[in-house]
């Protein structure tokens, strides 16, 4: 069903790979609401990927860029703004990497320069999309930029890895400058803290499966998928939710206020 809630407004979704990702099924119903953008992705995910198809389907052009590299953001905005013909009214950040998890490093062993790699692309890029949107004066009043992240920024999650720490400091991000973007530019910066959700990405992790049935067991409206996660990102797109910034939004189906399930107990008794 669509709402018209983003007709007029346009922007840049970063991390779309393919169908199984947040970042996809977000253009799409931006699409469905619109919305006009433009996708990006880094270089060698886009070969890997399969955003062609998404590009045709919502009538969108691709901006390869690497998000850690600033002439590469910069081009990026420069290209979009010209392309949209006008400032953004939308950025989705939905980028995330661990090589110490790829490599199979353990927390207690990581390798630092994977954990630098790591957080530059998971964590640092967002204040690097930040900053060059703002330096470039790039949004619109009342502009809302998402990245996506995860409760292991709060609790921990062992097999989470350095992911955790990223998404911490992404987080931190989107307060900070969400305070600057708001105070200048009247512009919005949250996050959302999404549910396990089977993305590419997310399979990654050791022992997802076992998890994501566990958090489904916690949650009292089970698991937001990952087109509950787009819904969610439109309403934040949209004119609907203008005084809404710095926040952390759980989107979980309840599990980061739910302390046990009698699923749980009953799984646990057995």
């Amino acid at each position: 069903m669509s709402y018209n809630l983003l007709k007029g407004k346009k922007g840049i979704i970063f991390g779309a790979l393919d169908e199984n990702s947040i970042a996809w099924k977000t253009a799409e119903r931006v699409f469905e609401e619109g919305g006009k953008f433009v996708l990006t992705n880094a270089p060698i995910a886009m070969r890997m990927g399969q955003i062609n198809a998404l590009a045709e389907k919502t009538e969108s052009e691709i901006i390869p860029a690497d998000a850690t590299s600033i002439e590469d953001l910069e081009n990026l905005i420069e290209k979009a703004t010209e392309i949209l013909g006008g400032k953004l009214d939308f950025v989705l950040h939905s980028i995330g990497m661990s090589v110490n998890v790829r490599k199979n490093r353990h927390y207690t062993d990581e390798n630092y320069d994977f954990t630098q790699k790591g957080w530059d692309v998971s964590a640092l890029s967002f204040h690097k999309v930040c900053q060059t949107l703002y330096k470039k004066d790039a949004m619109n009043e009342w502009g809302s930029i998402v990245a996506l992240t995860y409760m292991a920024a709060q609790r921990t999650f062992p097999d989470y890895n350095d992911m955790a720490d990223n998404k911490a400091y992404l987080e931190s991000v989107a307060r900070s400058f969400g305070y600057f973007f708001g105070k200048d530019k009247k512009v919005r910066v949250n996050t959302i803290s999404q549910s396990p959700t089977p993305t590419t990405a997310g399979q990654g992790v050791k022992g997802f499966g076992g998890f994501i049935s566990y958090a489904e067991k916690m949650s009292p409206l089970g698991n937001a998928s990952a087109l509950d996660c787009a819904d969610y990102t439109v309403s934040l797109f949209s004119d609907l939710t203008r005084k809404v910034t710095m926040q952390n939004l759980f989107h979980d189906g309840g599990f980061s206020n739910t302390g046990v399930s009698n699923e749980v107990i009953e799984k646990f008794s057995e």
